[in-house]
């Protein structure tokens, strides 16, 4: 029998009513045109759909490299979404989060690889995940890394916000991609 801190019971607790119970999140966007080497012509784009995660919280490593105990409040959580709609794919990921002493104040960072179907382009790419929740105010970043992008995607840049109303999840994802000829 798995036993959890407090703390990461309480951080769970946040997380999952972060995502599953109808706060919206916001996602500031970065406006800048993307980098290109080579002049080629951008396409941008929107999509839109709905998603299903499942966060599951991983076993705490109670020793860092130096043989020192993890600080309460840390955690990690696995992360799995099937996105439906414009984006059909599957993501597989890893969070780190934190707790504090403040009722519903916390952060996390995440990474999730995304493999599937973009608006009918096929490849992978990567989300970089920065949230913060201060006393229960969300502030949340998800961006595509750059030049993580392979297959048709490469070239992908891009910013998605997160929206949950009744406990379902959707997505608007503004990206752009090199136009294929």
């Amino acid at each position: 029998m798995r036993i959890l801190s407090l703390t990461t019971i309480l951080f769970v607790t946040i997380i999952r009513a972060w995502i599953g119970f109808g706060l919206s999140v916001s996602v500031q966007t970065n406006t800048q045109a993307p980098l290109t080497f080579q002049k080629e012509k951008v396409v941008t784009a929107h999509a839109t759909g709905s998603f299903e995660v499942k966060v599951t919280p991983q076993t705490p490593s109670h020793e860092t490299a130096d043989n020192k105990e993890v600080p309460a409040g840390l955690g990690r959580m696995s992360i799995d979404k099937q996105f439906h709609g414009d984006l059909e794919a599957t993501s597989k990921g890893q969070m780190l989060t934190a707790g504090t002493a403040i009722k519903a104040s916390a952060g996390y960072v995440a990474l999730e690889q995304v493999s599937g179907t973009l608006h009918g382009r096929t490849g992978t790419f990567i989300l970089q995940h920065s949230g913060t929740m201060t006393r229960g105010a969300p502030h949340l970043s998800i961006t595509v890394i750059p030049d993580s992008g392979t297959g048709q995607l490469e070239g992908l840049s891009g910013a998605m916000t997160i929206k949950i109303a009744d406990r379902k999840h959707s997505y608007d994802f503004e990206y752009s991609l090199p136009k294929i000829d």
